[in-house]
């Protein structure tokens, strides 16, 4: 089995044309054969009937003569036979192997009959024609002696085709190899990907089918890269989040095999435990969430519902939070109707508020606003905590990471935002962030509306 792909497109294009121009050359001989045929018959019958005309017009003697010296014979052979049997050839140049003329037909031209013999294909032919003389009706047997005119076109088309073939095959191969090239430049590409060095350059410039495969090629390397990033950084991450939990929780057990802890100390060192194996169950959970909705293509469950009804529950929900540190919200919330998943997007404005609560200052002010539009409605949840810096704004939605790692009680898995996100993007939404340091955050979320604004 033939493995190069250089090699199959050669070979494929010289079966073609090999393959082609046999059938087209027979096809075409098959067709204008009788046509062919038809002209050789007429050149060979008016040269047959000027020989006659010939000897109706002279004496025998000076007819043969004169046909004798005719240049015609150069390209046809004649012979004449009289009743006697006797035969008379003339011919320019000896040497030539005639068709077999048999009695009969010889015969028959005698009797005045016009006799026409050919074999298969279209050369040659044999035409009998009676000779009327002075001295008697004689038989006359004239055939083609040169290659016909149609002979002649059909090898000039051969050696047409053969020489058409040669170059073409040159021309293939120098082609192929110039069509093969980029993609021998994507196979090595392919190859160091594999092996993990993204830092392929293939400088393919062709246009068209190639040219479009090895940009879609790049653009996939490009992203490849990233995700690969992205799995560096979250192996990273989740070794960081788990080995910070799992130090305490192996530090305390130890300090609990101390045998002169009191039962205070024991106590706390036992809610700790439980506080740091409580925090690793989240942190899977959220990372469980994650992969599901990352692997979910789209919605599962959608009801229609009241989104400002739901916002209302979700900050009642989350009221010992921010009651306790004199949080106040300020809701500007029309009413407005959607057909979503309800508990994906009851997650979404949890996450959002409760990280709003967080970094919030006591007395500080939230302020959740609803804005719906023709095609769509557009929830804004501002605050007016620490702020995100410029330069964090556009990862805050990556898992794990933390804008704010200098308050411990602000301390999370991290995993929050990028769940948000996600959700959102199921829903076919968007979610941005405007924020700066010192004067609150805002998280704008718009989702395609689909329901109807209450009368």
């Amino acid at each position: 089995m033939i493995k190069s792909l250089y090699i199959r497109v050669v070979l494929t294009f010289l079966f073609s044309v090999v393959g082609g121009a046999v059938i087209a050359f027979f096809v075409a001989t098959w067709i204008y054969e009788d046509q062919l045929n038809d002209n050789l018959r007429v050149t060979l019958m008016d040269f047959g009937q000027d020989i006659s005309r010939i000897y109706e017009l002279l004496p025998v003697r000076e007819a043969d003569s004169y046909v004798s010296g005719m240049k015609q014979l150069n390209s046809f052979y004649v012979r004449i036979y009289d009743g006697k049997g006797q035969l008379q050839i003339f011919s320019a140049i000896d040497g030539h192997d005639p068709l077999h003329v048999t009695a009969g037909q010889i015969a028959d031209v005698l009797k005045g009959k016009v006799v026409q013999t050919r074999t298969d294909g279209i050369d040659p032919i044999l035409i009998g024609l009676p000779l009327k003389t002075e001295i008697g009706t004689k038989a006359m047997f004239v055939e083609q002696r040169a290659p016909s005119s149609s002979t002649f076109i059909i090898k000039w088309v051969l050696n047409f085709l053969t020489y058409s073939l040669i170059a073409g095959s040159l021309l293939i191969m120098v082609a192929a190899m110039y069509l093969i090239r980029p993609i021998k430049k994507l196979t090595q590409a392919t190859r160091q990907i594999a092996a993990g060095d993204f830092s392929v350059k293939l400088n393919i410039k062709q246009s068209g089918e190639l040219g479009t495969l090895a940009r879609s090629f790049e653009q996939m390397m490009r992203e490849l890269q990233q995700l690969e990033q992205m799995r560096r950084e979250f192996v990273s991450n989740v070794s960081h989040e788990v080995q910070s939990p799992l130090t305490s929780i192996s530090g305390y057990a130890l300090a609990l095999q101390q045998a002169d802890i009191t039962d205070d100390e024991r106590s706390r060192y036992l809610q700790i435990i439980m506080a740091e194996a409580d925090r690793m169950s989240k942190m899977s959970d959220s990372l469980l969430k994650l992969s599901v909705l990352e692997s979910q293509p789209q919605l599962q469950q959608r009801v229609k519902f009241s989104l400002d009804e739901q916002l209302r529950r979700v900050i009642v929900a989350l009221q010992p939070q921010w009651s306790a540190r004199n949080i106040t919200f300020e809701l500007d919330l029309i009413p407005a109707l959607l057909i979503a998943d309800y508990d994906q997007l009851n997650q979404v404005w949890t996450n959002i508020i409760g990280n709003s609560i967080k970094f919030t200052p006591d007395g500080g002010v939230i302020a959740v606003s609803i804005l719906q539009e023709i095609d769509d409605v557009t929830v804004r949840i501002s605050d007016t905590g620490i702020g995100i810096p410029q330069e964090d704004q556009q990862r805050i939605f990556e898992r794990f990471f933390k804008a704010d790692r200098s308050h411990s009680r602000h301390g999370g898995s991290g995993m929050g935002l990028a769940i948000v996100k996600q959700i959102v993007l199921l829903h076919q939404g968007s979610i941005r962030v405007e924020s700066e340091p010192g004067r609150g955050t805002v998280i704008v979320v718009t989702l395609p509306f689909t329901g109807q604004q209450d009368s």
